[in-house]
Formats: structure tokens, sequence, C-alpha cells
């Protein structure tokens, strides 16, 4: 089915040749325009984002390209739009193409010396403040709609990725370190926000996979969970897949090098949103994943490990 609704989708941008690329949240393939230049085509999630939203990540994403950030552009289809609507209800997109390969793979040891697994993390610092700079200059037009990642969108009784200390696999004891864990970070985050804590529109899901390196050069990819949120839990993000890295240390400190380069960063308040992450990562698995998937109990034990560290 998805593969003939990607057919369809893409006569709307006149291309061609498609190959899956991926299959997670949205189905996104690389195609062939007209031209020849390739891009990618993305079927978003039904019902996961309005068309609003999608229309405001495009935005927002052409926004910041026009800008110098190096994030792809939206490429509007033959009738001029940036997105195309069918039948089913799926809306689709299409993005010019970027080349490179992903920085690394979830759950697999990043590759290469530590020297340039320092460098992209440097680079990634540096590109994400590049981002948050970038977005400050903005306008938001009219309309302009995104989920919000704020107190009640990670710690409130409803997540927008849904109540992590309800897992099902979770044991009584280890529902209630997560349990102790919400309470502290709530105490946390006002805090950081009475301190005048950065807070505007982020990318929210800065993982190795979303990001390529291309001879050096770094291109921030997959926009669908951007929202407004912490500018620190872009940062978080990007840590908490680091945490099982024997040189996690190091590759954080090139991380905030990068950043702090361009806009402040403060090292204690990117652990609190590391933590964040791995608590939203257990609530994202619950409705996602099969039962048995061996993700669910990596996710909850990395939240458990890097609770009692933090907390």
């Amino acid at each position: 089915m998805t593969a003939g609704r990607a057919l369809v989708a893409a006569a709307a941008w006149g291309g061609r040749d498609l190959r899956l690329l991926a299959q997670r949240e949205n189905a996104v393939y690389a195609m062939q325009m007209a031209d020849g230049t390739r891009a990618a085509l993305r079927l978003h999630r039904e019902g996961y984002q309005t068309e609003q939203a999608i229309r405001s990540e495009l935005w927002w994403c052409g926004a910041l390209a026009a800008a110098g950030v190096a994030v792809p552009t939206p490429w509007p289809s033959l009738a001029g739009d940036v997105l195309a609507g069918f039948d089913s209800g799926c809306f689709a997109s299409v993005i010019a193409w970027a080349d490179g390969a992903p920085m690394g793979a979830a759950g697999v040891p990043l590759a290469g010396s530590l020297p340039d697994r320092c460098a992209n993390h440097r680079a990634l610092g540096r590109l994400l403040a590049q981002m948050h700079s970038a977005t400050d200059a903005l306008t938001l037009p009219p309309g302009f709609q995104r989920h919000r990642w704020d107190q009640d969108g990670l710690l409130g009784d409803a997540p927008f990725w849904g109540r992590f200390w309800k897992h099902h696999a979770l044991a009584a004891d280890e529902a209630a370190t997560l349990l102790r864990a919400r309470d502290a970070l709530r105490e946390r985050l006002q805090s950081h926000l009475d301190a005048g804590g950065d807070f505007g529109l982020i990318h929210a899901d800065v993982l190795r996979e979303n990001v390529l390196v291309n001879d050096g050069s770094l291109t921030l990819i997959d926009f669908d969970d951007c929202g407004f949120g912490f500018r620190h839990y872009d940062l978080g993000t990007v840590m908490s897949q680091n945490l099982y890295e024997p040189q996690r240390d190091a590759l954080c400190d090139a991380l905030l090098d990068g950043y702090a380069s361009l806009r402040p960063v403060d090292a204690n308040m990117v652990a609190m949103f590391t933590l964040l992450r791995t608590l939203a990562s257990v609530g994202w698995a619950e409705p996602r994943l099969a039962k048995g998937d061996p993700v669910h109990r990596s996710h909850i034990n990395r939240a458990l490990m890097y609770a009692a560290e933090v907390i």
C-alpha cells in the first residue's frame, strides 16, 4: 500500500525511480526528478502531524536553508505547493537531496578515531547553535503550528510521547525510580525557566541517524518532531545516544565547545535534558514497538542507569 501511494505522490512532483530509504514515523524514498537531480520523497505518518503542522515544519526548513543553515530545502510540486494531500488522508512532501552518510546508528558504537568523532560533535554543536540563532532572527508566519516540548509536553500528565512511568515492562521499583526522576526534573525545569532558560523552536530529534556527514560537513535532516522547546533538549538528545560510549565525556565536551562558540550553554542542564530524552524514549517505544521488542528494555535500562547518575 505504501509503495503504491509513493508512486502516486511522486507523480505530483514529476519524480521517478523510487527507492525506499527508511520506514519509521514517515516512509522516505530516494527519487529522481525530471531534470535528473535527486530528491527525497516523504509520506507522512497518518494522524501524527496535522496539515498545518507539516506546512509549518516545511516553512521553517526553507527559512533555515535560506539563512545558510545546513538543512534540506522543501521542493515545490508541479502545482507549486510544498505539500500534497491524498484521499487516504496521507500527506507527501519532497525535500532536496542531502549528500552524506549518517553519523551513526542507534545502539551501535560510533565508528572512527576519537579525534574524528570529536570533530563531528564539535561541528554538530556549532550547527545546532547556528540553527537556534537563525531561528531567533525569524518572524514566524501567521498560523505557524507545532507542538510544544515544554514542561507539560515532556513531564506533564500526558507527555507528547506518552506516560513513560506507565510503560508495560516496568517493574514497580523501576516505575518508582522514573517517577522520582520526573518529579525532580519538573522542579529543575521550572528553575531553568525562572533563570531565563533558552526556549524556542528546536529540532527535538537530533539523533545520529538524522545527521549526515559528508567530508567533514554536516547536514541536519528529519524535522518531523520539531516544535517549541528548550534549546538544551537538542544537545541532550545527541548525548542520549552517547551514554554507553567509553569516551562520552570527550564527545560531550566537543559538542558543547561547538555550541558555545556561538551561543551560551549550561553543561549541567545538558545532563538534565539528556535524562529527559531517555525518559521520553521510554514513552515513545510503548505504542510503536511490539511487546517483545528488546528496545523496550534497552530504553528502560538506559533511563534507569542515567537517572541513578544524575538525580
